[in-house]
């Protein structure tokens, strides 16, 4: 049996730019940047997970494009999974309403201007590496 819990990352990319997300909660975590995103539920795939983190967290309407190769250990039992992902047409801008105080749309020269959580910044580099060959990129 798979004791690991999945946790799912959005590398949400729109008009050239990631879409970082800096922690409010917790205490340990708050003030750093993520790929927004959250745990997969029973029963959920990762797309789907993806689909509806970014909808509870960030307000926004988001399709998954393509799942970055690999997998992120966490802390014990979670690993961090990531997939591509862009707004849908007509989705209102994204918003920081859950485990979030602020957004910041990046460049690919302003990505490593924040501070990145440890385990985000393997998965944001591969990210990046994935989005750049991605026939999708807008």
């Amino acid at each position: 049996m798979d004791e690991r819990i999945v946790v799912v990352g959005a590398a949400l990319w729109h008009e050239g730019r990631l879409l970082a997300a800096r922690r409010s909660a917790p205490a340990e975590l708050a003030g750093r940047w993520e790929l927004p995103g959250g745990k997969v539920e029973p029963g959920e795939s990762g797309e789907a997970a993806v689909v509806r983190e970014l909808r509870e967290e960030l307000g926004i309407d988001a399709e998954v494009v393509l799942r970055v190769p690999g997998e992120w250990p966490l802390r014990p039992p979670y690993a961090l999974r990531v997939w591509t992902a862009r707004l849908r047409p007509g989705s209102p801008a994204p918003a920081p309403l859950q485990d979030h105080d602020a957004l910041r749309w990046l460049t690919p020269a302003e990505v490593w201007d924040v501070d990145w959580l440890d385990q985000d910044v393997p998965a944001v580099r591969d990210a990046l590496a994935h989005i750049g060959r991605s026939p999708t990129r807008t």
